[in-house]
């Protein structure tokens, strides 16, 4: 049984809190599991979150501020006192590879398994193309490089019912007609539509740009940053950041179906204040503050 959820691990900006974790969320899409961002303390949540070192197969850095990287050094470590038994990959910025060696090698550990690093570069950039998805990378707007993470899922074709009862296709034809194509005249289109792909954005540390609307666009999950509410706008422009308002619009103009709030400045005590104007600024969809630990389903497809 496939499973498609978001693992919430941290979601505190710059500093942890009492109830906040540095940032850490763990995609699980079907067998792989896709960690993004780990920031210190990603270790011990992952553990409090039933998330093990074996669910990893990718880890996806969007840049090298240490809430969003310190944790590398003990996931990596992790992963090879596990013995993890597959290969993993990780994706950051090419401009922060000596970070990203850094936190590799902090130190000394007896290393047991495949880390392929693929590091990102130019504006945008098809990182991985699977069976279940491609996943690309668009280039960000804040202090330090930094790159947002988009993961699509193939199309499909979902069978109509109706239009196979119409054509006489039943049990052992309708498997026949899905491998082949046609089946005594009658296409794969005759009776079918497309299914469209899921699409799942993550989008942390960046002012509005075209990169954040890029990866927005018409996807089902976004999980993005609003470290600011709206009444300090010039703030979070000043620190290359996002209001709440201002990712809610990003989310109702891309046509996203479930947007997730996270990366929340320690200045601001009521969390439902994010929702407010989340809702304020137009967006209608299913909407979660997120926070650490709770686990959010990617929406069932249309």
């Amino acid at each position: 049984m496939s499973v498609r959820e978001l693992v919430v691990l941290g979601t505190a900006s710059q500093v942890p809190t009492r109830h906040r974790n540095h940032n850490g969320y763990l995609l699980r899409w079907d067998g792989e599991g896709i960690l993004f961002d780990p920031g210190e303390g990603t270790q011990r949540q992952m553990l409090r979150a039933g998330v093990a070192a074996h669910d990893i197969n990718r880890i996806c850095v969007t840049h090298f501020h240490g809430d969003h990287s310190l944790g590398l050094a003990g996931v990596i470590q992790r992963i090879n006192l596990d013995r993890v038994p597959h290969p993993v990959t990780a994706h950051y910025p090419a401009s922060g590879q000596r970070f990203f060696e850094r936190l590799r090698y902090a130190t000394a550990y007896r290393e047991t398994v495949a880390l392929d690093q693929k590091p990102v570069g130019g504006d945008s950039a098809v990182l991985a193309t699977t069976d279940a998805y491609t996943l690309d990378a668009h280039r960000l707007s804040h202090p330090v490089e930094s790159y947002g993470y988009r993961i699509t899922e193939p199309d499909g074709r979902r069978m109509l019912p109706e239009k196979l009862a119409a054509h006489g296709i039943r049990g052992p034809g309708v498997g026949r007609l899905q491998r082949e194509g046609v089946l005594d005249g009658v296409t794969l289109d005759d009776v079918s539509e497309v299914r469209r792909g899921q699409r799942f954005a993550f989008v942390m540390d960046t002012r509005l740009c075209d990169g954040v609307y890029a990866l927005a666009e018409g996807c089902d999950m976004l999980v993005i940053e609003s470290t600011f509410l709206d009444e300090d706008e010039q703030l979070a422009s000043d620190h290359g950041h996002l209001t709440a308002g201002q990712a809610a619009r990003v989310a109702r103009d891309a046509g996203v179906r479930h947007l997730v709030l996270t990366h929340f400045s320690q200045r601001y005590s009521d969390p439902y204040e994010f929702e407010r104007q989340a809702r304020a600024a137009g967006y209608e969809g299913e909407l979660t503050v997120a926070q650490d630990l709770w686990r959010i389903p990617v929406p069932k497809r249309t």
